[in-house]
């Protein structure tokens, strides 16, 4: 009997086995093309950490410190007050009901130092500067400054990206605790001035409650997140002219609001991570 080779079951090319497989190879495709990306920032992110300790990197760092640290401070603050302010009016009412307001202070305080104050503050310095890092890094590739950089025999890597990852990890811990401080603050305003709550049981629940690996462990999540937001926003900036769903002004758009949302998702994975090999 004579074989039909244009059967859907001998032709593996045919629409109709097309059709049956298209959903696997789109899932194949997407993992290729994330295993390639998480490489090639890894391999950004180590060259880039190699050219920090070059000479006349200081003065970069400091000028980053302050774009990326100092000129967060107020909306850290603010964010900070308000979220300790509501942790106090949800935790007093909460704990109103087993008799347990005097452990206001222990949990307004644990929650801020040990989850909140990290991952808040990451995101906050992630909408805040590494937005405009993207953007700025992304514009100056696409108006080919970075090529103008290299023309003139100096490296992109080490004069742009260095600075911003170590200023990154010098930031991000030093907003943290001012995170933590300020947040702690709003929950005395809230449990203690404006709910009733004892103040100085307040105050001593806050100062027993936390011991140096609370401090300790928050601010490594910082340092991990300050990593994480640097090289996610560089390398989307950086590489934002390879982008293949967009050129020009709109692919500098897109890599920016994907470093941030890659970042912010990333925060809260490594969050995670973090956390169960911590505790």
């Amino acid at each position: 009997m004579a074989i039909d080779a244009d059967s859907p079951k001998d032709n593996p090319g045919s629409p109709q086995n097309r059709s049956l497989t298209e959903p696997f190879a789109f899932i194949g495709r997407a993992a290729i093309r994330w295993v390639d990306h998480l490489g090639a920032s890894a391999i950004f992110l180590f060259l880039a950490f190699l050219r920090i300790f070059r000479s006349k990197q200081l003065l970069k760092i400091v000028q980053q410190v302050y774009y990326i640290g100092a000129r967060s401070t107020l909306i850290i603050m603010l964010v900070s007050f308000f979220t300790g302010m509501v942790l106090g009016l949800q935790s007093y009412h909460a704990l109103v009901k087993f008799g347990a307001q005097g452990a206001l202070g222990t949990l307004v305080a644990l929650t801020l130092v040990r989850e909140l104050g990290p991952v808040l503050t990451a995101i906050m310095i992630a909408a805040r500067a590494g937005s405009a890092i993207a953007a700025e890094i992304g514009i100056q590739r696409i108006s080919e400054q970075i090529d103008a950089l290299d023309t003139m025999r100096i490296d992109p890597l080490g004069y742009l990206i260095s600075p911003r990852i170590a200023a990154a990890v010098v930031s991000f811990p030093l907003l943290t605790a001012v995170f933590d401080l300020v947040g702690i603050i709003g929950g005395y305003v809230s449990g203690v001035l404006l709910l009733g709550a004892n103040a100085s049981t307040y105050v001593y629940r806050v100062q027993t409650s936390m011991d140096l690996k609370d401090i300790t462990d928050g601010l490594i999540k910082s340092m991990v997140f300050a990593v994480i937001v640097a090289t996610v926003c560089c390398y989307q900036g950086y590489f934002a002219h390879l982008r293949t769903d967009s050129h020009g002004a709109k692919a500098v758009g897109l890599s920016t609001t994907s470093a941030v949302v890659i970042s912010c998702v990333l925060i809260l994975v490594s969050d995670y991570v973090v956390t169960s090999l911590l505790i």
